[in-house]
């Protein structure tokens, strides 16, 4: 089973008319994960966690969505309707295709979401969150750095975004960034005036850039403005926001999102991510979902970047 961090995709090259089949295992979250198919008169498609005392005692808490695509000619597809947080087991999701199916085809699991039971009691975590939210520091240090930013407490500093301004603290911003440091070092407009602005930034952008600096930011806040502060972390050079904001685009690729994180990729120069994108399309078959926007793409995306895709197109072909 070919995997990303949230997709996962079973090639069966051919399945006789009365016969069973259960697929490796495969990693996705924390758990590993099976698919079987069982043909008779209908075709039954199964979706498990493999028995383990994490599954016995945890089970994953899984949305996805479940299609069934042939492999060969226009690529037909069957969708199951998406599943919403439900508790597996050992196969507790089934799906019983009555549309007969004949030679190569595959099945494409899309985890929408995973979570597991709260080990105080309360609401089920997202697995995907937990690295952003769950794990925050309760420091008083980090709180009252917050405070500090938040009721706007001795602050020296004002940023004028496109929209708006806010006001901040030197100190801070050149702790976290080499680029504020040398403008506060030198003889430079920002030193004078004690301001600095960044006019490519909404204000409401500039204000998640600012609580992330300061260690308040929340993972909601985070994702909404993810590309802003990719772009924020590359131009002030932000490494550890520039990795998360990697890694976090790595997790959720979909057809919706592909060909705007591919060119992100190409332009900050993150190549897990262009890979991973590339892989997706060119791999996973996602190329011929979005033609008509893949052909826009090629209109307008850099002419090394296209050459790239079409590299990866011929090498699978």
């Amino acid at each position: 089973v070919e995997t990303t961090p949230r997709l996962a995709q079973w090639r069966i090259e051919n399945l006789a008319s009365c016969t069973y089949r259960k697929s490796d295992p495969f990693k996705i979250g924390n758990w590993n994960w099976h698919l079987s198919v069982e043909k008779n008169r209908v075709l039954f498609v199964k979706l498990f966690p493999e028995i383990s005392n994490l599954t016995r005692d945890n089970p994953p808490i899984a949305s996805f969505i479940v299609r069934v695509v042939s492999s060969v000619g226009d690529r037909k597809a069957i969708t199951h309707p998406e599943i919403k947080d439900k508790v597996l087991k050992n196969e507790d999701f089934v799906w019983a295709i009555e549309v007969p199916l004949t030679g190569k085809f595959i099945i494409d699991v899309e985890f929408l979401d995973l979570k597991t039971a709260s080990p105080n009691g309360g609401e089920p975590c997202s697995i995907w969150a937990e690295g952003f939210t769950q794990q925050r520091s309760n420091a008083k240090a980090i709180e009252s750095l917050g405070r500090m930013l938040t009721e706007g407490i001795h602050t020296d500093i004002t940023i004028n975004a496109s929209d708006g301004s806010i006001g901040a603290h030197r100190a801070v911003l050149a702790a976290r960034s080499p680029v504020f440091r040398s403008m506060f070092s030198h003889n430079l407009q920002e030193k004078e005036l004690s301001t600095i602005n960044i006019s490519d930034m909404s204000l409401e952008s500039c204000q998640a850039f600012l609580n992330y600096l300061y260690g308040i930011i929340k993972h909601e806040e985070f994702l909404t403005h993810r590309l802003a502060l990719l772009h924020a972390a590359d131009k002030y050079d932000i490494s550890d926001l520039k990795d998360v904001c990697h890694e976090s685009l790595l997790e959720d690729i979909d057809t919706k999102n592909v060909l705007d994180r591919l060119q992100n990729a190409s332009l900050y120069q993150l190549m897990k991510l262009k890979m991973s994108c590339i892989r997706y399309l060119v791999k996973f078959g996602k190329i011929y979902e979005i033609r008509d926007d893949f052909n826009t793409f090629l209109q307008n995306a850099d002419r090394d970047l296209i050459a790239e895709v079409f590299h990866e197109v011929l090498d699978a072909w």
